[in-house]
């Protein structure tokens, strides 16, 4: 490692004494993380393409199999100690790594203006029902709060947010929220009868394996943020099992609220759906209140990879950047138009991440890896890319068997078959 990344805090593994996190913790944070309001609306998109119960078992395989892919990688950050950014450097190569760094900044931008735009939209809708005649100053004022309680807290701990903030306050609120919202639209499900909606079939437009690949697109959506987090627990087995247990129920979950309330009361917009419910207004509200860690999440991530390439900026410093950013796109950026984009550059951070976890899983030291790295490694970049053109060749020629699958899995077996003994 060069000399001059000794104070770069992204490339150093966390100390022993800021390693807090237990898997109370861990899973805490990535249930919290894993609930959403766009969770909710991909899975009404399950419906009516797919039978309930395709839909269903795409939900329950697909979280099981995302969150343990997001909950390896959370091992793997947490036995190095080092940051998604570390990681990158450690298998593509101190020069290299560079690209995707600076693909997953804009990516976390991206995502959280996006974030910051749904909880405007949501703020709006929640004020037009209680009332309110909600214009575009509404939508102004709504993006600019959410937008200054994300700087808020991008300028605080990160670790006292997690352990405070959302395990002790933010998820109770959350479950109760979610219990709720189940317990509403599981009775319009017995009024309309249980036998007719759970065998009601597909219309089809969508097979079980690219059901599949949209339910494992957010866990993986997650892939370069976790070790970011998951580098202050305390054991990698207690990361691990934390974030696979804590996402699998909050995106089953989350994914199977979709479908419920798609099929009992179908809508164009979720939001509205949800509102309809009796104390909807309440739970929407308290899910609302939720949804500021999915963007701090963002900016937090965003900033830890920033300033893994300009360390002399804090991470404190570049959260608060990354919020003003993440405000200032939500502003102007058409939020329909962003998300085809953002999809895009999804993809390129599955393979990667397949060449990840096949190059430093099992045994490998990724700090060791990291300090003796080359510029750029050729073989995983070789592979990377191949994993990215394998992603997009299955999306246009063979959509019936997903794209996510099949390049992790090409990705994983060839940087695992061609890599060094970890001795």
């Amino acid at each position: 490692m060069p000399a001059s990344s000794a104070a770069n805090l992204a490339l150093t593994p966390v100390s022993s004494a800021d390693r807090l996190f237990g898997w109370r913790d861990h899973a805490a944070l990535w249930f919290s993380l894993g609930v959403g309001l766009l969770v909710m609306q991909v899975g009404a998109y399950l419906v009516p393409a797919l039978g309930t119960r395709d839909a269903l078992l795409a939900i329950v395989a697909g979280s099981i199999l995302g969150a343990g892919l997001l909950a390896w990688v959370a091992k793997l950050g947490c036995d190095s100690g080092l940051a998604s950014a570390g990681l990158m450097h450690a298998v593509y190569g101190s020069a290299f790594a560079r690209l995707p760094v600076v693909l997953n900044i804009v990516q976390l931008v991206g995502w959280g203006a996006f974030e910051i735009a749904v909880m405007r939209d949501a703020t709006v809708a929640i004020a037009q029902q209680a009332g309110a005649t909600a214009g575009p100053a509404w939508s102004l004022a709504a993006a600019l709060l959410w937008g200054g309680l994300l700087a808020l807290l991008a300028t605080g701990s990160m670790v006292r947010l997690v352990r405070r903030l959302i395990s002790r306050i933010a998820l109770p609120l959350v479950v109760l929220s979610l219990l709720w919202l189940t317990w509403q639209f599981l009775g319009m499900a017995q009024s309309q009868g249980w036998q007719a909606l759970w065998n009601r079939p597909g219309e089809g437009g969508m097979g079980v394996l690219p059901a599949l690949d949209l339910v494992i697109a957010m866990p993986i959506s997650w892939l370069p943020l976790v070790a970011d987090y998951a580098r202050h627990g305390s054991s990698g087995r207690a990361a691990l099992r934390g974030t696979w247990l804590g996402y699998a129920l909050a995106n089953a979950w989350c994914y199977a609220l979709g479908v419920l309330v798609a099929l009992t009361l179908p809508s164009p917009d979720l939001v509205t759906a949800l509102l309809l419910a009796q104390g909807g207004l309440l739970a929407l509200s308290l899910i609302l209140i939720d949804e500021i860690d999915n963007a701090y999440g963002d900016a937090y991530s965003g900033a830890v990879s920033a300033h893994s390439l300009a360390p002399r900026w804090t991470i404190r410093r570049w959260g608060l950047v990354m919020a003003l950013a993440c405000t200032g796109f939500a502003l102007v950026l058409p939020m329909h138009a962003l998300e085809p984009f953002l999809l895009l550059l999804s993809s390129v951070f599955v393979p990667l991440f397949g060449v990840i976890l096949g190059r430093l899983a099992f045994g490998v030291d990724a700090v060791a890896q990291l300090a003796r790295a080359r510029r750029a490694n050729a073989l995983p970049i070789a592979i990377w890319f191949a994993g990215v053109a394998t992603f997009h060749l299955c999306k246009a020629y063979a959509p019936s068997l997903g794209a996510a699958l099949p390049a992790l899995a090409l990705t994983f077996a060839l940087a695992w078959a061609t890599r060094k003994s970890p001795r």
